[in-house]
């Protein structure tokens, strides 16, 4: 057992049972930090990592242990996230989609249990798809690749879906194109979501399991992309691919009832895919240092970092990433606390300042990283160019931090909310 954690570093107060998977989390970090460069490189998911998480449990992570999972929570993930972030963001962006998955399983569940399905047809219908899922995950200890974005733009909505599932003799017949999700080529399965006959709302969008190896299933041209390069986000298309009823959870207004269990923003989790960059953040933080107080003055003998110059470089890297760490730690713990400190609406509205204030702060750190290690660490599969690249994603990750800002003041001059899920006719 090592005397502390990676994910200590964001959550200093773990349980006994979170450190234990905390530790199981650990276990892998030096599998991903070796591949990190190469993946990096050729821009592709190491596929050595799917056996490597999965040999460690972790694919079943946030699964509940009756199905076959290790039973974490948010935290749990959130702290996972962080740590992979330390050594290879990608994988640990990728990771986070992946099981991002259960909350397809789990709100559903937790929407039955509070009752809010009153046709005892229609609860057993959402309990036997979520259960479905979840075994998939835990037991099966397969991957699945979470689908939701396209590249479809509405001035209404955050997420436009324009996937359209029509029902067919025993199932349904989904058509469409996802624009985003990681480990496409890589996942088992693919969730996606898509709209239902009937309406243009969030009322109308449906959840169904695809096998990636169907009919139908193919990847989207390959896009060669600034950072997180070996996340594999080139997405889907689906043209008349067939998914039977018991994969299917295409129950008008299920999809509403699933988003009103989370405790915060879209279905859950989302917290856990920024805390991919605080952790990438936090490695060249600690990079930086590392080099600053190692590499010394030819003249002097002393290290470079006691240079005036470095040394602002270094409050400010600090300033930076504490802001971070700060802001993702208090988005965790609304989102998390029992019994809950706010209501579900102003937890909402601080995920859309925190998003932004932790993306800018981890780039921020990054940029001074740049500055404070000079033109010799300027290679691109260098450990200060690679950050610098990834950590530029969570700018534009789900949405700009100029956004989310507009949405939180929005909802505090209003009082309302902006709408998560729409689709598209």
């Amino acid at each position: 057992m090592v005397d502390r954690l990676t994910a200590e570093l964001l959550l200093d107060d773990l349980t006994p049972d979170e450190r234990a998977r905390a530790e199981r989390v650990e276990s892998v970090l030096p599998a991903l930090r070796d591949a990190a460069v190469e993946a990096d490189r050729l821009g592709e998911f190491p596929r050595g990592h799917v056996a490597t998480l999965s040999g460690a449990g972790l694919l079943g992570l946030v699964v509940p242990t009756e199905f076959g999972g290790l039973g974490g929570g948010l935290r749990d993930l959130a702290a996972a996230t962080f740590a992979m972030g330390t050594a290879c963001p990608s994988t640990a962006l990728a990771y986070f989609f992946q099981c991002s998955s259960a909350s397809r399983g789990l709100l559903p569940l937790e929407a039955a249990a509070a009752g809010l399905f009153t046709d005892p047809a229609e609860a057993t219908l959402v309990e036997a798809f979520a259960t479905r899922l979840l075994e998939r995950l835990g037991h099966g200890g397969r991957w699945m690749a979470n689908f939701a974005s396209e590249s479809a733009k509405s001035s209404t909505a955050n997420i436009t879906i324009s996937t359209t599932a029509t029902e067919a003799d025993g199932g349904w017949v989904l058509n469409g194109v996802k624009a985003f999700g990681c480990a496409t080529g890589v996942a088992d399965d693919y969730l996606v979501t898509a709209k239902l006959p009937g309406g243009d709302t969030a009322e109308y969008l449906g959840v169904f399991l695809v096998d990636s190896a169907a009919e139908g299933v193919s990847e989207r041209t390959r896009w060669d992309a600034i950072g997180m390069r070996a996340s594999a986000t080139h997405g889907i298309v689906l043209r008349d691919v067939f998914v039977a009823h018991d994969d299917a959870l295409a129950l008008p207004g299920a999809f509403v009832k699933m988003m009103q269990m989370s405790r915060g923003s879209f279905v859950g989790s989302q917290l856990a895919g920024t805390a991919v960059y605080v952790g990438a953040a936090h490695a060249v933080y600690d990079f930086t240092m590392a080099h600053l107080t190692t590499t010394r003055f030819a003249d002097t003998g002393e290290s470079i970092g006691t240079a005036p110059f470095q040394q602002q470089l270094v409050g400010q890297m600090r300033t930076s990433l504490d802001t971070a760490l700060l802001w993702l730690k208090r988005q965790i713990e609304l989102e998390t606390s029992d019994p809950p400190i706010w209501p579900k609406d102003a937890v909402v509205r601080n995920w859309r300042l925190a998003k932004g204030a932790i993306s800018e702060a981890a780039f921020d750190v990054g940029v001074n990283a740049l500055k404070a290690c000079g033109t010799s660490n300027t290679v691109n599969s260098g450990m200060v160019a690679r950050s610098l690249r990834d950590l530029s994603m969570g700018l534009v990750q789900a949405f700009p931090p100029e956004k989310g800002r507009l949405e939180a003041a929005s909802s505090l001059v209003t009082g309302t909310e902006s709408t998560q899920f729409g689709a598209r006719a």
